[in-house]
């Protein structure tokens, strides 16, 4: 075990002789190195910097720019197909109104023959009814006058019962005709 420690304090030796050259400072805060250090910053900056800009940037403005462009023709399409659907709707509506008119003149048509219709239909009818209501009258003023003719046979051959059964006597027919005749003008 001796022997082990030996060991420890010679690589704990050999440790602090290769710090010595340095001072047992941080590399990057050394203030010898730091001309160096500055210069290695500059070049490896301005080596990014080309590397950046001659290939990334143009890549990534690349794409910038025809997302852009792709975002501005998808607009201008949906504004198109917008304008169309616009349009279409319009013409949709117009095709809308100018059905509903003619489906009104239409109908309007076609109230007005029916009306002529039932009007010319009113009249014919009225006009039938008009003869027979002629017949009717006339037929009915020629019943009235048979009626009448026989009213007066029939009251005459009353009238000639009445005095059979109240006298017991058959009368005369021409006498009993002459007083029914005289009590229907009076």
């Amino acid at each position: 075990m001796a022997e082990s420690h030996g060991d420890a304090k010679g690589k704990a030796g050999a440790h602090t002789e290769a710090d010595g050259g340095h001072g047992g400072s941080f590399p990057p805060f050394d203030s010898s190195t730091f001309a160096s250090q500055l210069v290695s910053l500059v070049i490896a900056f301005v080596a990014l910097y080309i590397i950046v800009s001659r290939f990334a940037l143009p890549k990534v403005g690349g794409t910038i720019e025809a997302r852009q462009k792709a975002i501005e023709g998808d607009l201008a399409q949906a504004q198109k197909l917008k304008d169309e659907s616009d349009a279409a709707l319009r013409a949709y509506e117009a095709d809308l109104a100018a059905a509903r008119s003619r489906a009104q003149a239409i109908g309007n048509e076609t109230r007005e023959k029916l009306n002529a219709s039932s009007e010319a239909e009113r009249k014919s009818l009225e006009e039938k009814l008009a003869v027979k209501l002629t017949d009717a009258e006339k037929q009915i003023a020629s019943t009235r006058t048979a009626a009448m003719g026989n009213v007066k046979s029939i009251a005459a051959d009353a009238a000639g019962a009445i005095v059979q059964q109240l006298t017991g006597t058959t009368p005369d027919t021409a006498a009993v005709k002459k007083a029914v005749d005289a009590s229907l003008k009076g």
